[in-house]
């Protein structure tokens, strides 16, 4: 692990926990949660334990989603795929002495993590068996993005390397120079027919061929500035989304943008601070600032239609969309329903003790939560 990345987490931490006096610590709890009253019913359909879950170190082990299988991993280097509408166990494997810190990626009838000794390992959909293993030399913190094609993985050190998808065998390497300081983490890279999307730890989101790996555009979403190296930290640490046409993009210390896929155009903006995926219906764009805000902009105009500064200093994850709520887990292990409309509370339970730290992944009217301590929740409005 790099030394930057190291001590950027441990800034980051000092933060966000307070430190000093007891008096400084209460003030940097998070926000007591009020109550609710609520207006629709969050079901579990079913529930198990993976592992030891996201393990000890800041990982967002996120689970992925391929026909009707959930593929699911934990930091020790189990991997488990379920059927998503039951629960049941279709396989499971143990990879001895491996340190998953890239989950999931899935597609094309293979799964595929990344680890922090610098490898790229790719197992059977159907059978969990190995396929291949790839050595690429930095450690992999996102999931890898997967087609017929190709899998491509983002390193810790701001490279793009995509990988033949039946023998591991490396295509092509896009180099980046990245941030001197860094937070923990990256974005999954996200692939198209065509080209292939990226945020880096230098608030740049790129577009590169998926082909040989040409850039084709970079766009800055955030601008370092500030007279210390943690006040310039603008890494770009939240999935991407792509949603007719438009790439949703939010970055540290930076802005919330709508950039035009094919040119990488900035079609609208706002300053806000968000390490989390940003979620997009109804003409609005879904985010979760670092304060732990949640805010509704709207695509239009710019400007915030609504604001729920309810989730202050409770970290929220990354956003989704599942009906008409917006969804969101917290550090304390609750999973919060917001109304598109005003974002007032319509649901919460609680899910994990030890928290949630990646976004609930919503697929087909089903939700899916993975705490911080390897509980996974499949969840459908009642």
């Amino acid at each position: 692990m790099k030394r930057s990345t190291i001590l950027a987490l441990m800034l980051g931490s000092l933060v966000l926990v307070g430190c000093g006096s007891k008096g400084d610590k209460k003030e940097q709890a998070p926000l007591a949660l009020e109550k609710i009253t609520a207006e629709v019913k969050l079901k579990r359909e079913w529930s198990l334990s993976v592992g030891v879950g996201q393990g000890k170190l800041w990982n967002r082990l996120t689970p992925a989603i391929d026909g009707g299988q959930l593929f699911v991993a934990d930091a020790a280097g189990q991997i488990l795929a379920v059927d998503r509408y039951t629960g049941k166990k279709n396989w499971q494997r143990k990879l001895k002495k491996t340190e998953i810190s890239g989950a999931v990626g899935a597609g094309a009838g293979q799964v595929v993590v990344g680890t922090l000794a610098g490898e790229v390992i790719s197992l059977d959909a159907t059978t969990g068996n190995e396929l291949w293993r790839s050595r690429i030399g930095s450690e992999v913190l996102a999931a890898p993005a997967v087609n017929d094609r190709v899998v491509v993985v983002q390193t810790q050190d701001d490279r793009l390397i995509a990988l033949d998808a039946y023998t591991g065998a490396q295509h092509w390497v896009y180099e980046s120079t990245p941030a001197l300081l860094t937070l923990r983490g990256t974005s999954a890279p996200l692939i198209t027919e065509h080209l292939v999307y990226a945020g880096l730890s230098t608030g740049k989101v790129i577009a590169v061929e998926l082909e040989y790996g040409l850039p084709v555009w970079e766009e800055r979403v955030a601008v370092p500035s500030g007279r210390t190296e943690l006040e310039r930290m603008v890494d770009v640490d939240g999935s991407l989304l792509l949603s007719d046409g438009v790439l949703y993009v939010a970055a540290f210390n930076g802005r919330v943008v709508g950039l035009d896929a094919q040119s990488g155009r900035t079609l609208w903006q706002h300053q806000s601070s968000s390490t989390g995926a940003v979620a997009q219906s109804y003409g609005n764009a879904y985010v979760s600032l670092d304060s732990g805000e949640i805010q509704a902009i709207d695509e239009r105009s710019s400007s915030v239609m609504w604001r729920n500064e309810a989730l202050l200093r409770r970290l929220p994850t990354g956003l989704g969309v599942l009906s008409s709520y917006v969804v969101a887990g917290d550090v304390e292990g609750y999973v919060h329903l917001l109304s598109q409309v005003d974002g007032r509370f319509v649901a919460r339970t609680r899910i994990d003790s030890k928290g949630i730290r990646v976004r609930p992944l919503v697929e087909g009217g089903w939700m899916y939560v993975y705490g911080n301590s390897g509980k996974l929740v499949a969840l459908t409005i009642d």
